[in-house]
């Protein structure tokens, strides 16, 4: 069965939320909300769909996503019972009325496959829920590394609700906990699937929210920086040998961009070195110097 974890914590577009839950096609689900101690209390909107699925809901005492959202994910998906698969639905995106009809629809072939990560094509839409993007579709079975090659491309797109997951994986292998949670989700993506492929159901619709309110309308930051300079590095250092010079080039022209934008960082300019060193990308580290030269000139 299928466990959809939604951690809440505004009411801005909730019920948009809960309203594509009720109108699925296929209930063959269970709602878990974990509420962040948000200024919002949500019951009486549960109260309202209480009887259109199964809803599982906890208050937590303390607000945990400002210090860390990745933690607050994690006590959410530990509200998960016995459900086997689970995809963690933002509270303010929304999926289309074959979401889940979908999803059992393909499970035997997932299953024959011996998939663990789920991807479903996605919409961008604003905060009034018009569509601002083309419809994002992908290959049917694609591997991480692939899919990071032509997301770097800007061939694709990306975000947590869009994905189902298998739940021994995400409690075998854990979201890494980055500033902000941001690229937490996209490392989630190719380490739970574990060097297998990436199965696409592009028949059913997820639609991604961009809004001031959430944290990838907001513009960049100390905190995003150091995330995507840590998610760099970590691809680089654990998957690294495995990648092609392609992808490695790609890592490292985003992994330069980044502490170009904070240069003031000492740590992670040790940390490039060896990472230089690593993968004897001398000529980078002399093309690098060579460019901080000129800019302070």
């Amino acid at each position: 069965m299928l466990a959809i974890v939604i951690p809440y914590y505004k009411h801005t577009f909730f019920e948009s939320t809960l309203l594509a839950l009720k109108s699925q096609t296929n209930k063959q689900f269970a709602v878990y909300i974990g509420d962040d101690a948000g200024p919002d209390d949500p019951k009486e909107l549960i109260e309202k769909y209480k009887d259109a699925f199964t809803i599982n809901y906890k208050r937590f005492d303390s607000n945990l996503g400002s210090i860390s959202l990745v933690k607050q994910w994690e006590r959410c998906l530990d509200m998960v019972q016995d459900e086997t698969w689970v995809v963690i639905l933002g509270d303010d995106d929304v999926v289309s009325d074959s979401f889940v009809a979908e999803f059992y629809n393909h499970l035997d072939e997932i299953t024959k496959l011996k998939i663990d990560v789920v991807r479903y094509s996605t919409v961008v839409i604003n905060e009034d829920g018009e569509e601002i993007s083309k419809t994002h579709k992908h290959p049917k079975l694609e591997t991480a590394s692939d899919f990071l090659i032509r997301k770097f491309k800007g061939g694709t797109r990306s975000s947590l609700s869009e994905y189902i997951f298998k739940k021994e994986k995400i409690d075998a292998i854990k979201f890494k906990d980055f500033p902000l949670a941001w690229s937490s989700d996209l490392l989630g993506v190719i380490e739970f699937s574990c060097g297998n492929n990436i199965y696409t159901i592009n028949s059913a619709l997820v639609y991604f929210r961009l809004s001031r309110k959430n944290i990838t309308g907001k513009t960049d930051s100390i905190e995003k920086n150091e995330a995507w300079f840590h998610f760099y590095d970590y691809l680089l250092t654990n998957f690294g040998k495995q990648y092609s010079k392609e992808l490695i080039n790609m890592l490292f022209n985003r992994l330069e961009k980044v502490q170009l934008n904070n240069k003031k960082t000492p740590l992670r300019w040790m940390r490039l070195f060896l990472l230089y060193v690593r993968f004897h990308q001398y000529h980078r580290f002399l093309l690098l110097f060579l460019k901080i030269k000129r800019s302070i000139r």
